[in-house]
């Protein structure tokens, strides 16, 4: 993960969200603690907290936070051992006044941010689903993990599992490889959630703040994202050397 750290204008969601991002601040050499392994995808879900007389003031507080397990599991990224960890805990912060004594009471999920540092693969995209999260932000995209990771399985599954060449009914040509492969992966928007990158948002920004804005926050991004490239020779040495096993035996 990586921590996010400048201003932004303090005019509705987009600027929550962008302090929620502000304090995804698992740094990547979280990732090396718990399991003994260099582990790259993590998720964090965050409340919001929406002041309705005063928006400025809105705020979100970290919940649970955790990262991917896949030497004990092929089932634990780390968007499921998050949404597990957040169904499981049993004290919340206020995310409006952080000196109050934490709440047992769990917040709605539609009332929290999803953040990943990974765009969720077709595993984590039900995990959310199935669990409420109605909004989910990610740092790397699908091709990001493809190029920077040497991680394709995510494009892989969703192209040979999910992406269902148009079926022709009407005596006209089928669907063609080119077509096929200019469709989407899945729908970024649908009735269940919305998911956007952080490039989006900080396209958003420049929009609706100005460009200055805008360049402010991809450069912002871009710093992080350097932060992985240590993080990602590691992991993939850490592979070549078999010092970290993968339960996931298809690969």
């Amino acid at each position: 993960m990586g921590y996010l750290t400048s201003t932004v204008p303090n005019n509705g969601l987009t600027s929550l969200r962008f302090r929620s991002a502000s304090s995804f601040k698992s740094a990547p050499q979280h990732h090396r603690g718990r399991h003994n392994s260099p582990n790259l995808q993590g998720g964090l879900i965050r409340q919001q907290a929406l002041r309705r007389r005063n928006p400025v003031q809105s705020r979100t507080s970290a919940q649970t936070v955790s990262t991917n397990n896949e030497t004990a599991s092929p089932l634990l990224h780390g968007e499921i051992n998050c949404i597990q960890k957040f169904f499981a805990q049993k004290s919340f912060p206020d995310p409006l006044d952080v000196g109050k004594p934490p709440s047992q009471q769990r917040p709605n999920p539609r009332d929290c941010v999803f953040l990943a540092t990974h765009e969720p693969c077709s595993l984590c995209l039900s995990g959310i689903t199935w669990s409420g999260f109605d909004n989910f932000f990610y740092l790397f995209t699908y091709e990001d993990s493809r190029d920077l990771f040497s991680i394709p399985y995510d494009i892989d599954i969703l192209q040979e599992v999910f992406r269902v060449p148009a079926v022709n009914t009407a005596g006209e040509r089928g669907e063609v490889d080119e077509d096929l492969n200019a469709r989407p992966l899945y729908n970024r928007r649908n009735r269940f959630f919305t998911a956007r990158s952080f490039e989006d948002l900080a396209r958003e920004v420049g929009e609706k703040y100005g460009e200055e804005q805008g360049a402010r926050w991809r450069d912002e991004i871009a710093r992080v994202k350097a932060r992985y490239d240590g993080l990602s020779d590691t992991y993939q040495k850490s592979k070549t050397d078999a010092t970290v096993e993968s339960a996931s035996f298809w690969k």
